[in-house]
């Protein structure tokens, strides 16, 4: 049997040292479990708030960040269009989560996609939707992106040295601390964020309505932020059932909640209702569901039949009656997720005031 050759590294390590010691080895150190924690899991804590879970003034995470100035660095913002597979790979660089949460981030700030009241990403393609849970979006290499116009003001004057640059991951090039946005963009994208022991729900605001809020507040810091900013605008449309005593809450204290409900028009021929737009964060699956759920259970004998016939129009639910006829006037149905609570955390909506301030 021929001898096994030597594995190259091993040749080149040298001689093994029988009296090398590896310092503590086998020691147990006993430490209060506080202690612990302050010298462990703190520094952890404070970098998954910081770095990753909670967006910055700027109004982005760090994923949110690498990726579109990646794609700023690509010439996105005056360029055509390139394959999502090539914007995924050159963030790479930058951000060495994977290609799967890059391209989902991706995902989520492009028009297709529709999470954003103003998106930051043109796109084209399939992206999904954010109200359908089953409608997935195509992989990178089918897809195209570049981006949007709206970023012209997010990257404005970023190389007239406006903020700090710092190291990548492993120091082989320069990224931006924040992006010297030009307006509140913290307002305006909606944005969740799930940290240790903090979290944030930041609804989106119009774009005009946070503008001329920051200019009225500079002007006159004790401005009625309720004159000109009324309430959060969100992209899938729908109703807000206003309540001037809750919204005067959540700016003041930054907890509380909005209502949405979603809007619909009875069609007086075809005896059936038709919904064109649902509350944010939930799904035309989960209504169907629950709608069928309710029937099956006899609480809802007035539909005969449900379907759901969005296309490219946009989104449609349809609900064939029975012989019953409703009044156009008539509070929409409230026995399923039409109507749904929006809640917003402290480090969200409340904060209108001191950001939009300064």
């Amino acid at each position: 049997m021929a001898p096994r050759k030597k594995n190259d590294s091993q040749s080149k390590r040298g001689p093994v040292n029988p009296n090398a010691v590896i310092e503590n080895a086998g020691v147990m150190v006993e430490q209060p479990i506080t202690e612990t924690l302050e010298k462990n899991y703190m520094p952890y804590a404070m970098s998954v708030i910081l770095s990753r879970a909670i967006p910055e003034i700027d109004g982005f995470k760090p994923s949110h960040r690498k990726l579109l100035y990646t794609m700023y660095k690509m010439g996105l913002l005056t360029s055509a269009r390139t394959k999502s597979a090539n914007v995924v790979g050159q963030t790479m660089r930058l951000n060495p989560h994977g290609d799967a949460a890059i391209y989902e981030t991706l995902v989520r700030l492009s028009r297709g996609y529709e999470a954003l009241l103003y998106p930051y990403v043109d796109s084209k393609g399939n992206f999904g939707k954010v109200y359908s849970r089953d409608m997935a979006y195509a992989a990178a290499r089918y897809t195209e992106a570049k981006l949007d116009p709206i970023c012209a003001e997010v990257f404005k004057d970023i190389d007239s040295d406006t903020v700090d640059m710092v190291d990548n991951y492993d120091a082989t090039m320069k990224e931006p601390a924040l992006l010297p946005t030009t307006f509140p963009n913290v307002l305006v994208s909606a944005n969740q964020g799930i940290a240790v022991g903090m979290a944030s729900n930041i609804c989106s605001f119009n774009l005009r309505e946070v503008c001329d809020t920051a200019i009225a507040l500079m002007k006159n810091p004790d401005h009625d932020i309720l004159e000109t900013l009324p309430g959060p605008d969100f992209s899938t449309g729908g109703e807000l059932l206003f309540d001037e005593a809750a919204t005067r809450e959540i700016y003041s204290t930054g907890r509380g909640s909005f209502r949405l409900r979603a809007k619909w028009r009875y069609v007086k021929d075809g005896n059936l209702i038709e919904i064109t737009e649902i509350p944010y964060t939930t799904a035309t699956e989960v209504i169907m569901d629950k709608v069928a759920e309710l029937i099956k259970a006899g609480k809802i004998k007035e539909i005969a039949d449900m379907r759901d016939e969005t296309d490219l129009g946009g989104l449609k639910l349809t609900i064939d009656l029975k012989r019953t006829r409703i009044d156009q006037n008539a509070a929409a149905f409230p026995w399923t997720q039409w109507r749904i609570t929006i809640s917003v955390t402290q480090s969200g909506v409340g904060t209108a005031q001191s950001i939009v301030g300064t």
